[in-house]
This record gives structure tokens, sequence and C-alpha cells, in this order.
């Protein structure tokens, strides 16, 4: 076994390593303890649905975005929960819920690379994503023992009858679950580490430790890595890099230097993370995620779906993507998306580069802001929508908003901004659910 990181896959490698699941094929199964675990568990899970006793079941599950910290996050506490209490009076059943389906999983090269590496099975067939769930979360939430947030301050609101027994998270605290225990929310890279943490503390004072596969450390290690820029980013703090040296103690690259070994896992997976010519528009569009329902005052429309992307791409170059390179078909393909989600308002962050007159490279940012009338709301009810969060974005002077080039051939309830205040979904999330929940 190497003391340190395999060399990285090629990106064309990991591309090559299709997720499809064709009717009455099976990919071959994973190898080692963490993925014979992680599909038994899944094979119970269902069994016991059927059976009518989905009451003795823990959800433990990450945000829609599904990147590789929330997945990591999810599988590693489910993995505890049952394993921590399994020689007890009082077993646990967990199991790590995905909240994106089977298959958006590999639009994020890099959890495809990092579940290849860990010798999960191939097509994700071990993993419980949210298209493979028997039940709709509405009716299934209220029969569960209870969930498990990680990488997520708040439930779902179709989760919203579960009751919430833990949450880890490393953002903002919004007041979610008070009786969560543990209740953690705590600034680091990655809640991975967190989780980690806390993993650990509770596994060093069982009378036995239970067994820590090799594969579920490293990818624990690789998920800190890509958060912390290899421990390396601005965002890095004492708890990442403490929670990576306990867990690397315990890996096959425990003769290793922890910088050593997290450079090289970051690397790797960056490489990975940024091979996505090959995505089309509706892919960019679905990969990174984000939605809810957001109650209004308004008594004609209590609730409005609300969505958002996060693109690494600028408007300009996904148009170059689309059949006809043309603005009017990258609004048809996001129309399409947004209609098959029931979204009535959308917000697409893109984040690109250019050069400067200099020839620096330079960080831009574009806000993408579409406000549909065919779900929800009618014509008059998406015009004042569409009205109140413009002025929202447009009125916050930090944001700095300047029109897109070509703005004005936009269609109604359209418009594009270009800005360089470093602000993603983080900061304009808050300020377009805000406006929404006080439009009346």
């Amino acid at each position: 076994m190497p003391s340190a990181p395999q060399q990285p896959d090629s990106a064309q490698a990991v591309l090559e390593q299709s997720p499809a699941r064709p009717f009455g094929t099976s990919h071959k199964q994973g190898a080692g303890h963490f993925s014979e675990w992680s599909r038994a568990t899944k094979k119970e899970f269902l069994i016991d649905w059927q059976a009518g006793r989905a009451s003795e079941w823990i959800l433990v599950q990450g945000n829609e975005g599904g990147d590789l910290d929330s997945m990591t996050s999810a599988l590693t506490w489910a993995y505890h929960l049952e394993h921590s209490t399994e020689n007890s009076s009082q077993p646990v059943k967990a199991i790590a819920l995905l909240q994106t389906p089977t298959d958006a999983l590999d639009l994020r090269p890099e959890n495809k690379l990092a579940l290849k590496k860990s010798k999960m099975t191939p097509g994700h067939e071990d993993l419980l994503t949210m298209d493979e769930l028997p039940e709709d979360p509405e009716t299934l939430s209220p029969k569960l023992r209870g969930i498990v947030l990680v990488d997520h301050a708040v439930p779902l609101r179709k989760w919203r009858n579960a009751r919430i027994l833990s949450i880890f998270d490393h953002h903002v605290d919004k007041g979610a679950g008070p009786n969560a225990d543990p209740r953690v929310f705590e600034k680091a890279a990655s809640c991975s580490s967190l989780v980690a943490r806390q993993m650990l503390d509770e596994l060093e004072k069982l009378d036995q430790e239970y067994h820590m596969p090799h594969e579920l450390l490293e990818l624990i290690l690789r998920a800190i890595a890509i958060d912390s820029g290899g421990l390396k980013n601005d965002v890095t703090t004492d708890t990442d890099i403490e929670t990576a040296k306990r867990v690397l103690k315990r890996s096959n690259w425990r003769d290793s230097r922890l910088k050593d070994v997290m450079k090289d896992l970051d690397d790797e997976l960056s490489a990975a993370k940024s091979h996505l010519d090959h995505l089309s528009v509706r892919d960019l569009l679905r990969r990174d995620w984000k939605g809810d329902l957001v109650d209004t005052p308004s008594p004609r429309t209590p609730t409005v779906s609300l969505g958002f992307a996060s693109i690494p791409y600028s408007l300009d170059e996904q148009i170059e993507k689309t059949e006809f390179h043309e603005l009017f078909d990258w609004f048809a393909i996001h129309a399409a998306w947004t209609a098959a989600v029931g979204v009535d308002i959308s917000v697409c962050l893109n984040k690109y580069k250019i050069r400067d007159e200099s020839g620096k490279k330079k960080k831009m940012r574009e806000i993408v802001l579409v406000v549909r009338d065919d779900v929800r709301i009618n014509e008059d009810q998406a015009n004042s929508l569409f009205r109140t969060v413009k002025k929202a974005l447009e009125d916050n002077k930090e944001l700095g908003l300047k029109p897109w080039h070509r703005a004005n051939e936009l269609a109604p309830r359209q418009m594009v901004w270009t800005h360089e205040s470093g602000a993603g979904r983080k900061v304009i999330r808050p300020i377009v659910e805000e406006a929404v929940m006080a439009w009346d």
C-alpha cells in the first residue's frame, strides 16, 4: 500500500467511467469494507421501508448542491452512528442520503474521482440518492426516527416534518433544530473537519474502537484538502489542520508528511474539478443547483420557488455551448430546466476570469435573474416580483452591479449584471430571499 496519495487519474480516464445504469445490467461492485457497508445499508433501508419500518432509520443529509464536502460529511456520520452503537443495547440504523439525482453526481468530476479512489461501485449503486428515495420526503419525513443535517443549516421545506437530531455546519446558524445534539456551528474550510473531529472524539471514548476503513479516512482527507486548498487557503482553520492530522495518523498515508499529502490531494481533485468543458448548458445549470420554497407576505402567493445555480463560465462562454450559439438558445435551455424543477424565480451566478489592459487575469462575476409566470404566479405578479428583486440587487452598493454588455437584448423579466465584488451565493442568496420574503 502506498505511503502517499497515488498519482491522479487523468481527467479523460475519469470521464470514461460511465455513470449510466442500463436496464438489466450492473456494474462491478466496489471493493473494500466501506463500499460493502454502504451497499448493505442501502439494501437494509429499502427492505425496512417496504416492510413499514422507516421509523427505525436516521437519514444523514447534506445540501442539495452535492459537493464532495457535503457527500463525505453525510457518509462519515452515517457510518459512525451505525458502528459506534452496534454493540450497544440500542443500535442505530443510519444512512447517508445524497440530495442530488444519481445522474447529477458525476457532473462534479472531483466527486467521481474521490469515489473511485475510495473503491466505491461505479455508477454509484451503493449510494442512496434523491431520485432513489422510495417515498416523497413530505410523507416520509414524519415516519423517520429523524434526520441529521451536515453542511446544511436548515432542512429543505420538504423535510420540515422530520425531527432534527443533529446538525453540523460551517456556515451561519439559522436557528433550526434548537434541541439537536450534537449541534455544531463553527467556521472551518470544510464541514468534514467538524464531522470527523466529532467522530474521532466519540470513537476514542468507546471501550473498543470499531473498524475505520482506510477508504473513508482517505475520502475525509480529500474533502478537507479541496475545501482548504491543501490546508493553505485563507479559510483554513486550526480545526481543519488538527482534524486532518488525526485522520492522517489512522490512514494508510500515516508515514507521509501532512502538507505533502494534502497538497497532492488538492492538486488531483482540483485538476478533475476544472474539467467541465464537456458539460452542456443544462448540465452546468443543474451541476451546483440549490433551491427551496420561500414564504412571502402575499395572501395571493404565500410561497414561491427560488433556485440558484453556480457556474464557472461567463454567459458568453455558455452561449457558445448551445446548439445555435445564440442568446435565445441559452434562455430556452434555461427555461426548460427551470420548468422541469418548478422554479418561479432563478438566479445564475457565473464566475470567470478575463485579462485586464496590463495582461493580468482579473476575476469577474455575473448575476442572471429570471422570473417565470407559469408555475405559481401570474404575469402581473411575476412582473412585480422581478422588479422587487432587481431593485434589491441594484440597490446593494457593495455589489457594484453593472448591466451586461447585451442587456438591451434581454426579454421581459430577464436581467444580467456583471460585478467584481467577489460576492457569491452566500452573499447573493440572502439578498434575494429577503426581497422575496418582503414582496407583497
